[in-house]
């Protein structure tokens, strides 16, 4: 069995208790991120449905998407019934 040098060694870390992980290498303070905690990833795209629809009040073709995504949102919800 190899073992790797210290160097080469991975450290994950996560600042919340295992919500959000990150990793990166020994002696490193870059790091990547590996998994995001659901609730925030939740939050940004909130922020981001937000954005859209402001934006829908000034632009036609984005209001006529949000209004087709609406119908189909109704349907299957009706067959899901």
């Amino acid at each position: 069995m190899m073992i790797k040098s210290i160097e080469e060694l991975t450290i994950y870390e996560s600042p919340d208790g295992g919500k959000t992980i990150f990793s990166r290498k020994n002696g490193s303070v870059s790091r990547e991120l590996i998994r995001e905690n659901p609730e925030d990833k939740l939050t940004k795209q909130w922020i981001v449905w937000k954005n859209i629809l402001k934006l829908a009040e000034t632009e036609p073709s984005l209001h006529d998407a949000i209004e087709q995504a609406e119908i189909v949102y109704a349907l299957i919800k009706k067959e899901n019934k």
